[in-house]
């Protein structure tokens, strides 16, 4: 059993979660049955984590994990590096379905569902003790209550928020949007609209622009509408509720010379798949090919009459435009079962990708050592 002790922190009691090396790494019973190109493996970083989201590593090198859940953030140090985490230790806890994590000048920000903290370790010891309010009210309720944060080459920080409804006209213009704050959470202006949720978005390596992933509406069939990925640009419109892929006029609302101002998405992926975290490629670890490709988790359907998505896709680039699509890490999905639910692609230190799965409880760590004999 996992041993626990505490200590007195901004959140009243603080606890340490320690599990064995041996049960922290334990594999889900499916973890044989993923596919992935010659060269490539996966095993298990962590697991045992409830349903982690999305990630970020510290200045140090640690993986920390939202588990909205649960209401906490995760520290999962591998100090002996061997690719496996060492234990897990609640960093905070006592949040408000806690999403996005991102690091900015040592500090943790977090995106909960209402608002935006930023916690400080000041002891270095893997627990937050100290809290403070960036942004007090981010739109809450309704549909999409995940938030996603990031800080872009501009030192600005991105928040993504996404509908309250599967089609509607938002009353709150923050919403199916990303906003743009600076630092300390002055600043408030909408970046981009007619997002309908861009749980995932990143910035390109080189170009610095946005990429996101978009998530689109239900309720037209198993193949409408595409599920996109946009390059973000500051007050552009993106479509929706009224458009969706290449600016296809929606029938509930007939906008079609609205339609023909907003911006197509750069790729479109098969409806209901679900995309949600997103990475470049920026290690060295891959063979050279693989580097700059997007990486794109495709968490998978609910209300398709075939299922779809429960993989991990690589998406080629040309120059700075996306290229063919093909699948990178399959397997989750079985016949029209899936025991697993990819949510967010990270690429850490060592070059490898790091990816959560929030039906398991894992952290899987995906890495390149060459090609097998049999």
């Amino acid at each position: 059993m996992a041993k626990a002790r505490t200590c007195l922190g901004w959140l009243g009691f603080l606890f340490i979660l320690t599990l064995p090396a041996r049960a922290l790494t334990a594999g889900p019973a499916g973890l044989g049955e993923i596919k992935l190109p010659p060269g490539f493996h996966i095993t298990v970083f962590a697991s045992q984590l409830g349903s982690p989201r999305f990630m970020a590593f510290s200045p140090a090198g640690v993986l920390f994990v939202s588990v909205p859940s649960d209401g906490t953030i995760v520290a999962l140090p591998d100090t002996d590096r061997d690719g496996k985490a060492d234990r897990a230790i609640v960093f905070a806890r006592g949040l408000n379905r806690p999403h996005g994590l991102a690091f900015f000048q040592g500090a943790l920000y977090v995106a909960e569902t209402n608002r935006a903290v930023r916690l400080t370790d000041s002891q270095g010891n893997l627990h937050a003790d100290r809290k403070e309010v960036i942004v007090p009210d981010l739109p809450a309720g309704g549909g999409h209550w995940t938030r996603t944060i990031g800080f872009g080459p501009d030192g600005k920080m991105y928040l993504s928020a996404g509908s309250s409804c599967n089609v509607c006209e938002e009353k709150d213009p923050r919403r199916a949007a990303i906003l743009r704050f600076n630092p300390d959470g002055s600043g408030p202006e909408i970046y981009a609209r007619g997002l309908r949720n861009s749980v995932g978005f990143v910035w390109h390596p080189d170009t610095g622009e946005i990429w996101a992933t978009d998530n689109g509406r239900d309720w037209l069939g198993d193949d409408l509408p595409p599920e996109e990925i946009n390059i973000v640009r500051a007050g552009s419109n993106y479509g929706w509720p009224y458009c969706y892929g290449n600016q296809i006029v929606d029938k509930e609302f007939n906008r079609r010379d609205f339609c023909a101002t907003t911006v197509p998405p750069v790729l479109e992926i098969p409806a209901h798949s679900a995309p949600l975290g997103l990475a470049f490629y920026t290690g060295t670890q891959f063979p050279r090919e693989y580097r700059g490709n997007i990486f794109v988790a495709l968490h998978g359907s609910w209300n398709r009459s075939v299922p779809t998505g429960y993989k991990l896709i690589r998406i080629r680039l040309d120059g700075d435009k996306p290229g063919r699509i093909e699948d990178f890490a399959t397997g989750w999905l079985v016949g029209e079962s899936a025991w697993g639910r990819p949510v967010q692609p990270i690429v850490g230190p060592d070059g490898s990708l790091y990816l959560s799965d929030d039906r398991t409880g894992t952290i899987y760590r995906i890495y390149y050592a060459g090609p097998t004999t049999r």
